[in-house]
């Protein structure tokens, strides 16, 4: 399988971000992703340690893929359009993006 690009990603969230339903804040994706809610995760590289755990636990507890973003929080809030960081996101409705199915696929 070949190696999915981080500009697929990023497209992919920006266009489920337009067309689906998308929670920023890190407080939201852990509640999101222990209720078993949230179809994937994306996770800034640079995520509080207590963060980064908490989600990776609950997503491996819910069967939840997640993605661990290279990029800083920075540079994922600006991705997200917004002018604050963002350490971690959960998608909910994907809309017309295939960002899940490219989660998943990253592994």
């Amino acid at each position: 399988m070949s190696q999915i690009q981080v500009t697929d990603i990023e497209r992919e969230l920006v266009n489920a971000l337009k067309t689906g339903e998308v929670v920023l804040g890190s407080k939201r994706t852990i509640k999101l992703v222990k209720l078993g809610k949230a179809k994937a995760v994306v996770v800034a590289s640079n995520s509080p340690p207590k963060v980064m755990y908490e989600i990776m636990y609950y997503a491996r507890i819910s069967k939840t893929p997640v993605y661990v973003y290279p990029g800083t929080s920075v540079e994922l809030g600006a991705l997200c359009g917004k002018p604050f960081t963002v350490a971690s996101l959960a998608i909910i409705d994907p809309g017309s993006s295939r960002i899940v199915d490219l989660i998943e696929a990253q592994g």
